[in-house]
């Protein structure tokens, strides 16, 4: 595994990755994370109560939208020609809570791992937001990178 940082220059200084000579490669990120809530929380999110209406529906175009505006939200990041963002919002009892997967793909010469895991990091506190005035104590837990394919370094598969 290298350890070079790459978002800065030899005196340190921070600067976007010059990524034009890289190969066009087909590129797939997988993020997931978790928004933990009482059982009673969660009720309402099964039950489509919530005083604001769908959670997860809005969540999950909340998550697209987050996707899509990475490389405004993160100053190095490369703005991409994004070709496909889902998500998926489940809700769990064992947790209890919702669990949050992101899976966002391009083809380009620079990865969507950014782009993933906005997409679950929006989703999550989309998912507080609606939420929030039945319970304040939620908890956003776990955002991470689980899969990415293509590119120089190849596949990653979290552990």
């Amino acid at each position: 595994m290298s350890h070079k940082l790459t978002h800065f220059d030899e005196g340190g200084q921070a600067h976007m990755v010059d990524v034009s000579e890289k190969k066009v490669t087909d590129r797939t990120a997988v993020a997931e994370g978790l928004v933990v809530m009482e059982p009673a929380t969660l009720e309402l999110v099964k039950a489509g109560t919530a005083k604001k209406g769908d959670v997860l529906g809005i969540a999950r175009l909340a998550g697209i939208m987050g996707a899509k505006k990475t490389a405004d939200l993160i100053p190095l990041c490369h703005p991409l020609p994004v070709t496909k963002v889902a998500l998926d919002l489940t809700p769990d009892d064992a947790l209890p809570g919702v669990r949050i997967t992101a899976t966002v793909k391009t083809s380009g010469q620079t990865g969507v791992e950014m782009e993933a895991l906005t997409a679950v990091s929006t989703a999550a506190l989309t998912v507080y937001d609606m939420l929030k005035a039945a319970e304040k104590g939620m908890r956003i837990e776990g955002i991470r990178l689980l899969t990415k394919t293509g590119g120089k370094s190849g596949t990653y598969e979290a552990t």
